[in-house]
C-alpha cells in the first residue's frame, strides 16, 4: 500500500535501511525525539519536516526529497504505483498562482482560456491547479504546481484539520495555510513554514491540497 503521509512516506522510506527510528537518528547524528516526532508528523504530538530536512533524509533514504514530501515521483525502489485513473490522461486547468504571503490569485479569463497542466494521479473533473511564484511557501516550491479539488464550504470538517489546504477566508483571501483549530469555536489558526501563524480566523471554504508536483 502507497504510503498517504509524510509521517508514513519517512517511516517506509526509513524501513529499508534501518529496524527502528532510533537506530536511524543515531546514524545521523539527529536527536532521538526530533527525528521520532517527524515519522509521526500527522499524529498528536508529532512535528512535520521541511526540504531542507526532505533533502537530508533523501539522501540517506534514497529516495527524492519531493517523494518525501508530496508523494508525487519516484519513489523507493519495489514501492507499488498508485492506481490509475480515467482522469490520469486530461490536463487540468491551471487557474491561478500563489504569490507572496501564500495568497493564491485567480486568473480572470474563461475557463476554456486558461492554461493547462499534466494531472497528478488521482486527479479528477473537479482538480484544478495554481503555480508556486517565488519562495512563498518556501524556496524549494518555486515553479512547483499545486492541486486541489474537493472544496469544503463552512467550516471545515475534522478531516481538514492538521491538513495542508487552499484556504478561502471571509474577507476574501484565499491562502495556502495548514489548518488548526483556534481558541473559539468556528475560529481557526492558518500556519506555514515562511509566515507568522493567523489566529482565529474565519474560515469560508476550504479545499485540501491534493499533492504538488514540480511544472
Amino acid at each position: 500500500m502507497t504510503p498517504k503521509t509524510r509521517g508514513e512516506r519517512l517511516r517506509y522510506a526509513r524501513e529499508r535501511f534501518f529496524k527502528s527510528a532510533r537506530l536511524a537518528a543515531k546514524a545521523m547524528g539527529i536527536a532521538v525525539s526530533t527525528y521520532g516526532a517527524h515519522e509521526r508528523a500527522e499524529d498528536p504530538g508529532g512535528r512535520d519536516f521541511g526540504p531542507e530536512e526532505a533533502k537530508r533524509y533523501g539522501r540517506r533514504f534514497k529516495v527524492t526529497p519531493e517523494w518525501l514530501l508530496t508523494g508525487y515521483g519516484p519513489g523507493p525502489d519495489g514501492q507499488e504505483p498508485p492506481e490509475q485513473d480515467v482522469w490520469a490522461t486530461h490536463n487540468v486547468p491551471l487557474v491561478g498562482y500563489v504569490g507572496a504571503g501564500a495568497a493564491a490569485h485567480f486568473y480572470e479569463v474563461a475557463h476554456g482560456d486558461l492554461d493547462s497542466v499534466e494531472p497528478p494521479i488521482g486527479a479528477n473533473e473537479n482538480t484544478v491547479a495554481v503555480e508556486v511564484r517565488g519562495d512563498s511557501l518556501g524556496p524549494f516550491f518555486n515553479r512547483w504546481l499545486v492541486f486541489y479539488d474537493d472544496v469544503r464550504h463552512g467550516a471545515p470538517p475534522a478531516e481538514l484539520i492538521g491538513e495542508i489546504c487552499v484556504v478561502g477566508l471571509e474577507d476574501g483571501r484565499v491562502l495556502i495555510k495548514q489548518i488548526q483549530r483556534g481558541k473559539a469555536e468556528g475560529l481557526y489558526n492558518l500556519n506555514s513554514q515562511t509566515e507568522p501563524p493567523m489566529r482565529d480566523v474565519a474560515i469560508k471554504w476550504a479545499a485540501k491540497v491534493k499533492c504538488m508536483a514540480r511544472r
